[in-house]
């Protein structure tokens, strides 16, 4: 998977979860819920977390692009500013 230049950007194609992913092994979710944003990061350890990174960079169902502004949108809304 080196191939890919990080951070790279995933959306959730009913895009209710954007993704930025690091590198293989870590992401920052922001989950949009209503008009409410919630950030989390996960580290994966575990081989369900890890395939879950394969999915998204692979842009496997139901992953698909986004882009930066994207993710610094709801980002924005997450953290509250």
């Amino acid at each position: 998977m080196s191939e890919f230049r990080f951070p790279v950007y995933r959306k959730l194609a009913n895009n209710k979860s954007f993704y930025r992913i690091d590198d293989e092994r870590s992401f920052f979710e922001v989950q949009v819920i209503g008009n409410k944003c919630f950030l989390t990061q996960t580290l994966a350890k575990q081989y369900p977390e890890i395939i879950r990174i394969t999915d998204m960079l692979m842009l496997n169902e139901p992953f698909i692009e986004s882009t930066i502004e994207e993710f610094h949108m709801h980002y924005v809304k997450s953290i509250g500013k």
